[in-house]
């Protein structure tokens, strides 16, 4: 599989490089518009995390949270407990956060090949600024829209990470913890913390440094990607590719029963998530407005060839495949459509407005929400520690009652 991404990737340069050519001012646009999307959304919300999750790494602040999480975590998902940390982090911060956390807990064998695909397979989302603040508001212009698309896309997640638990069934769990013989314990999470300190042994000074340089090295490699996929999108639109897509994509819904004109978003949002969701909320207005928020929600769940390539250039370091990843996105996709359709009749809105997005998510103030989503996280990581002591609390009464039926 692998001897054939070089002539692919040689193809698809020379493909760009001549449409470049063609369009030369769409590909400055558009370039331009890239880079202000990686700087005004991308930047605030992932360059924190990165550096935020590398410290927390080295002070073994995760093996603390992975040892208190892993009575939840092994049972419903097969990973370690240190996934619940990757999984607060992912959700508060979004793609591709939780690809390189899984990355940094495989480097450090916290987790095994199959347990690292089970984890970044459902925790790679969106995260909830992107989802209620550019979505919901900037595009859609409807605040009450969040909650379906909060509940499909999150919730669907969650799904995806249950089914996950099926993939490679027989491989074995890692062998660092495990919630029976651990069980719910701050002792032995302070232990575990206090070892994987002295086990990194970096100064604070040398510490922040390498994170800083880690964190900034991964944020340029995501915004030339998302610059590249906005100039490849932009020259394909111009130069009459993109119709033909929208043509052969739009019978292929109308033979499933959906209207043609969100072939627009899906083939947009198979390429980039921004574009995509906001040509969702561009549909013609005699479209039901369930649909578009559905198309949304797939585009959100699914993530685009551009999250997928940041996530790949940072899988390549390690032995996780691409494959398991893909097939989660795709049913995640298809889950987070489905259950908008569900949660219609009691989360939807009571008025269908006409829709027409005059915001850009560009504009929006991402760097002023950074408080709201460690806030975030933190709280996510709380819910978390409560549902893993309740599970393993459960857990043990139930033990007990058994065995004392049995005398």
């Amino acid at each position: 599989m692998r001897k054939w991404n070089v002539p692919l990737l040689l193809i698809l340069l020379t493909i760009l490089f001549i449409l470049m050519l063609s369009y030369p001012h769409t590909a400055w646009q558009a370039g331009e518009r890239g880079l202000a999307i990686w700087w005004d959304v991308l930047f605030p919300s992932l360059f924190p995390f990165f550096i935020l999750s590398e410290l927390m790494l080295g002070f073994g602040i995760v093996h603390f949270a992975g040892m208190l999480m892993d009575p939840l975590m092994k049972p419903l998902f097969r990973i370690p407990g240190s996934g619940g940390f990757v999984a607060a982090m992912s959700f508060a911060s979004g793609y591709p956060v939780s690809a390189k956390l899984t990355a940094k807990l495989r480097e450090q064998q916290l987790l095994t090949r199959e347990e690292g695909e089970r984890l970044v397979a459902f925790t790679t989302t969106s995260d909830p600024i992107f989802l209620i603040g550019a979505v919901a508001v900037g595009f859609f212009h409807n605040a009450e829209l969040a909650g379906t698309l909060a509940l499909a896309h999150y919730g669907s997640a969650i799904l995806v990470g249950l089914l996950m638990r099926f993939h490679a069934k027989n491989a074995a769990p890692s062998p660092q913890t495990s919630y029976k013989r651990s069980g719910f314990s701050m002792r032995k999470a302070i232990h575990a913390m206090h070892q994987a300190r002295i086990l990194d042994g970096r100064s604070l000074g040398e510490m922040l440094k390498q994170a800083v340089t880690s964190a900034l090295s991964l944020m340029t490699v995501v915004g030339g990607l998302v610059v590249v996929f906005c100039v490849l999108l932009e020259v394909l639109r111009v130069s009459g590719m993109m119709t033909i897509l929208y043509q052969g994509i739009g019978q292929a819904l109308l033979a499933m029963g959906l209207p043609s004109q969100l072939a627009e978003p899906f083939v947009g949002g198979t390429f980039e998530v921004t574009l995509g969701a906001q040509a969702a909320a561009t549909v013609p207005a005699g479209i039901p407005l369930v649909y578009k928020v559905a198309a949304a929600a797939f585009v959100l769940s699914w993530a685009g060839l551009s999250v997928h390539a940041q996530i790949l250039s940072i899988l390549n370091a390690t032995d996780l495949r691409y494959l398991p990843f893909v097939i989660a996105r795709l049913i995640h996709g298809i889950f987070a459509f489905v259950i908008v359709f569900f949660l219609w009749p009691f989360t939807g809105p009571d008025q269908h407005p006409v829709f027409q997005s005059t915001l850009s998510v560009w504009h929006h103030p991402a760097w002023s929400e950074v408080p709201s989503s460690l806030t975030l996280c933190l709280q996510i990581a709380l819910v978390l520690l409560i549902l893993s002591f309740s599970f393993y609390f459960i857990q043990r009464t139930w033990s007990n009652r058994k065995g004392s039926s049995h005398k």
